[in-house]
């Protein structure tokens, strides 16, 4: 029933080694959770079976059963995570009613993490049942824009769901909030017209793409964050634009594949990573190259030129 968590590393990357410390700093903190380096190229199976395409990742086992996942060098969400899942491992029969107040509380954050919700088997791009399909198929086909939760990623939540909603299945849909119903309600929501009405539309591609690109006077597209850059190029414009000590903002472009392949055609450049200044496209790591040994790039920054 304790904890086993696993991190897939790999020795050339220094952001592992830094997750290994705060690793090895959490197994002293917590005696009751076992903690396990896999070095994810030295195990292909394993590594294809998670779906582990970068490092570092953490899994979270309980009951030979995986219940949470954590991308990327976050330390403070590894830490909250093992402390989360730990303690829940933990929990004695004194304190049942504590943990059912944490999780109500968890659960309603999660129902409120988007005004549309939908708690569903896999995920939008991968459903794992019939239903939950289904229910992926009539959302887009009505263009609203909805995030969603694997409630297979999560034994804790899939069975306190049920009883915090007083609702037995999945897929469930809530809207502000709320509990819309299963896919029986949402059919007879898109049969009355009402679904519409009901749920919020989606933004369209190019209008999010022209808030992303002002989100910040300077944003940059690329693979993965300014702290774990997850392709040779987007590392090496990271080092360029720290050089420069100019403010910018990042936005992983593997994160979200509607804007991955949008971005190529709204910009007319098919590659990453791009760099933007006040919502003007400036180029990709060559010409920042370039710019850079011009004596260029700064005041392009400052938006100076």
């Amino acid at each position: 029933r304790s904890l086993l968590v696993v991190h897939f590393w790999a020795p050339w990357a220094p952001q592992c080694a830094q997750m290994n410390e705060v690793m090895a700093a959490l197994a002293k903190e917590h005696m009751q959770v076992t903690f396990v380096k896999l070095e994810a190229e030295a195990v292909p199976e394993v590594s294809e079976k998670y779906g582990i395409s970068s490092v570092p990742t953490f899994l979270f086992f309980k009951n030979s059963q995986k219940v949470d996942r954590l991308d990327g060098a976050h330390a403070p969400e590894l830490t909250k995570k093992v402390q989360r899942h730990a303690s829940s491992s933990s929990v004695s029969a004194g304190s049942n009613d504590g943990a059912k107040e944490d999780l109500n509380v968890r659960l309603k954050k999660l129902i409120n993490a988007a005004p549309c919700m939908l708690f569903m088997k896999g995920s939008p791009k991968e459903p794992r049942c019939g239903f939950s399909k289904q229910m992926v198929e009539i959302l887009n086909k009505h263009g609203i824009s909805f995030s969603s939760f694997d409630i297979f990623s999560d034994e804790e939540v899939r069975q306190g769901l049920k009883t915090y909603s007083n609702w037995p299945t999945y897929p469930q849909l809530y809207v502000a909030g709320e509990l819309i119903g299963g896919l029986d309600i949402v059919k007879e929501l898109e049969a009355s017209g009402e679904l519409d009405t009901v749920c919020p539309k989606a933004q369209k591609l190019e209008d999010r793409l022209k808030i992303l690109i002002n989100k910040a006077p300077v944003m940059l597209f690329m693979k993965g964050s300014k702290q774990t850059a997850k392709c040779g190029f987007s590392k090496q414009i990271i080092e360029i634009m720290n050089s420069t000590g100019v403010d910018y903002e990042t936005f992983d472009i593997l994160e979200d594949e509607e804007v991955r392949q949008g971005l190529k055609t709204y910009s007319d450049w098919p590659t990453y990573p791009q760099l933007y200044v006040k919502g003007e496209l400036v180029g990709g790591l060559d010409i920042v190259k370039e710019l850079k040994e011009s004596g260029e790039l700064l005041p392009i920054l400052k938006g100076e030129n």
